[in-house]
C-alpha cells in the first residue's frame, strides 16, 4: 500500500459543529483579498446559507475572484438555479456538480474552502443550520447536529488549493485531452515527506487515481494500531476488508470503539446492525448515538493519528462519491479529538452482545436482508465494494 504523504509545519485547529466553523470561515471570506475556492455538498437556503452566500457575494464585489461548486443533488436543483442567478449578478463564478446525473451517479460530497491560498477548511459540515435535519429542513433536531471540520494553515494549504483548482476545471467543460493533461499534472505534484510537527496530509477519493485513497489510509492506521481505535461515523457500512481490519484489531487486544449514528435512515440502521454480531464477538465495542443527528466522520488511533473529513465508512463514500479528509499525525490534535469523541461515547448507548442475541429472529433476518440488498446495490454502482 502506498503511504499517506504527510507534510510538516502545519497549524491545524479542530472545529466542532457549525458554531465553531461558520464564524471562522466567514471571517476568512470577509478578509479575503484576491481568491476564494468553495465547495460543498449541501448549500441550504436558510439563515446560515444566506450568510455564507452574502459573504461570498460581498467578496466578489470588492474584487476577489470567487469560484463556488455545489453538488446538484445535495443542494437541490431549485436552490442551485437560485444560487446561479444570485452569484452571476455579483460576478461569482458558480458550477453545479453533475446536474441531472449527466456524468453518472457519483456526487461531490466534499466540504472544502480555500481563501487566498493561506487558510483552508476541510470537514464534514454542510452549509446549513445545525439545528435542522439536513434531509428535512423543516425538522428541528433535539440538539445541534454533531459534526467537525478543521482549519488548516501552512504548507498543506497549497495541496488543497491545487486540488480545488483541478476540481473547478473538472466540473467545467473540459475536453478529453485537457482532462488527460490535468490527470498527468496531478500525478506529478509531489510534496516532500515531513519530519516535524504538525504533520498532516490531504487525501481525496475520486474515480481516477484516488479510488481507494481514503480507505487505504484507514486500513494502514488500523493495521498499525497498538492500543486504541476510536471511530465515529453516521453511516457505517464498509466493505469486508474494513470490517475485517477492525475485527482483527479487536482480536489482537487493541481497544476498538465504534460510535455509529442511528435514527436517520431505517435501512442504513439495519445494514449497520447486521455487522454487530461479528464485531462484538471480535471484542469491538459498539455504541449508538441517539442524542441528535450524528454527521461526524472522525477517528483517533493510538496517541497521534487522527482524521476528519467528509468520508463516511460506507460504500458510497469509500467507492463512489468524491470525498476529502485530512489525516493529522500530532499528539496535541489527537488529544483534543479523543476528548471530543470520548464525550460522544459517554452520550452514546452501548450495544451488548447478550442483548443483541435476544433480538427477535425476524429482526435479525431483516438486518441480514437489508445488508444483502445494500451489497448488491453497491456492487452495481460502486466498483470495489465487497
Amino acid at each position: 500500500m502506498r503511504s499517506v504523504n504527510l507534510v510538516a509545519h502545519n497549524d491545524i485547529t479542530l472545529l466542532e459543529t457549525g458554531l465553531a466553523l461558520f464564524p471562522a470561515m466567514l471571517a476568512a471570506i470577509e478578509g479575503a483579498q484576491y481568491e476564494i475556492y468553495f465547495e460543498t455538498y449541501i448549500f441550504a437556503d436558510d439563515a446560515t446559507g444566506r450568510a455564507v452566500e452574502q459573504a461570498l457575494i460581498a467578496a466578489s464585489r470588492r474584487g476577489v475572484r470567487v469560484r463556488v461548486v455545489t453538488d446538484w443533488f445535495g443542494t437541490g436543483g431549485k436552490q442551485c438555479t437560485r444560487l446561479g442567478i444570485a452569484f452571476a449578478a455579483a460576478g461569482v463564478r458558480y458550477r453545479a456538480f453533475n446536474a441531472w446525473f449527466k456524468r453518472g451517479v457519483a456526487r461531490t460530497h466534499r466540504k472544502i474552502t480555500v481563501v487566498d491560498r493561506e487558510v483552508a477548511y476541510v470537514g464534514g459540515i454542510n452549509i446549513n443550520d445545525d439545528w435542522y435535519c439536513d434531509y428535512d429542513a423543516t425538522k428541528r433536531l433535539p440538539a445541534p447536529r454533531w459534526d467537525f471540520a478543521a482549519q488548516i494553515r501552512g504548507p498543506l494549504v497549497a495541496t488543497i488549493h491545487h486540488e480545488m483548482q483541478a476540481q473547478w476545471a473538472r466540473v467545467g467543460r473540459l475536453g478529453l485531452i485537457k482532462r488527460i493533461g490535468l490527470f498527468r499534472e496531478m500525478r506529478q505534484q509531489q510534496l516532500p515527506d515531513g519530519d516535524k510537527p504538525m504533520l498532516a496530509a490531504f487525501i481525496v477519493r475520486d474515480s481516477l487515481r484516488n479510488r481507494h485513497t481514503i480507505q487505504r489510509a484507514y486500513l494502514q492506521a488500523i493495521g498499525r494500531a497498538k492500543k486504541s481505535i476510536l471511530l465515529v461515523n453516521p453511516y457505517f457500512a464498509p466493505g469486508h476488508k474494513f470490517r475485517k481490519a477492525l475485527a482483527v484489531a479487536g482480536q489482537r487486544g487493541v481497544e476498538v470503539k465504534l460510535l455509529i449514528g442511528v435514527g436517520e435512515i431505517t435501512l442504513q440502521d439495519m445494514v449497520a446492525r447486521s455487522f454487530y454480531p461479528k464485531l462484538l464477538a471480535a471484542g469491538v465495542k459498539v455504541y449508538e448515538y441517539r442524542k441528535t443527528q450524528l454527521h461526524a466522520k472522525v477517528a483517533v488511533i493510538d496517541e497521534d493519528w487522527s482524521t476528519v473529513g467528509s468520508s463516511n465508512c460506507d460504500g458510497l463514500s469509500l467507492f463512489l462519491n468524491q470525498e476529502a479528509n485530512i489525516v493529522v499525525k500530532d499528539v496535541g490534535f489527537a488529544t483534543v479529538m479523543r476528548e471530543r469523541i470520548q464525550k460522544g461515547l459517554a452520550e452514546g448507548v452501548p450495544i451488548c452482545a447478550e442483548e443483541f442475541e435476544h433480538v427477535g429472529w425476524w429482526r435479525r433476518t431483516g438486518y441480514g436482508t437489508a445488508y444483502f440488498f445494500y451489497r448488491m446495490a453497491m456492487r452495481i454502482f460502486a466498483i470495489g465494494y465487497a
